[in-house]
C-alpha cells in the first residue's frame, strides 16, 4: 500500500500544480521520456521538454483544479477532476478522466485524458 499512497500524492501534486504552478512544475513531475495523449486520440507527446510546451497555456491563466474521483491500482491511477480555467471574461470548465502510469519514484511515465469538446461547458463572454 505504501506505494500506492505515493501514486495517491502524485496525483494530488499534479493537480495542485495544473492549479498553482507553471508548465515547468507540472512538467517536472513527469519522467523525461514521458509520454501525454490529451486528449485521447491527439498526437502524443513525447518528453518533458514537448509536456512543458504543452501546459505552457495554462501559464497566463487563472485556474483551479477539483479531485472527483480517484482509483489506484498499482503503479496506475485514474481520477475524474474538474479544471476551471479563466479567459477574459468566459470560465471554461472541463472534466476529464486521466489515466496516469507511474515509474518506482512515483514519477508519470504516461497520462492519457478521456474528453472531448462535448465534455467542456463556457459560461460569460458574449453568449
Amino acid at each position: 500500500m505504501a506505494f500506492e499512497d505515493d501514486v495517491r500524492t502524485a496525483v494530488s501534486n499534479y493537480l495542485d500544480a495544473v492549479a498553482n504552478g507553471t508548465s515547468a512544475d507540472i512538467a517536472a513531475l513527469y519522467t523525461d521520456d514521458a509520454t501525454l495523449e490529451d486528449p485521447v486520440g491527439s498526437e502524443p507527446k513525447v518528453g518533458r521538454e514537448e509536456i512543458e510546451k504543452f501546459y505552457s497555456a495554462l501559464d497566463s491563466v487563472p485556474r483551479s483544479t477539483e479531485l472527483l474521483t480517484l482509483k489506484v491500482a498499482g503503479g496506475t491511477a485514474a481520477f475524474h477532476f474538474r479544471v476551471v480555467t479563466e479567459a477574459g471574461d468566459q470560465t471554461v470548465t472541463v472534466e476529464p478522466i486521466d489515466v496516469m502510469t507511474f515509474d518506482e519514484q512515483a514519477r508519470i511515465t504516461g497520462m492519457r485524458a478521456v474528453w472531448s469538446p462535448a465534455d467542456m461547458t463556457v459560461t460569460g463572454g458574449e453568449q
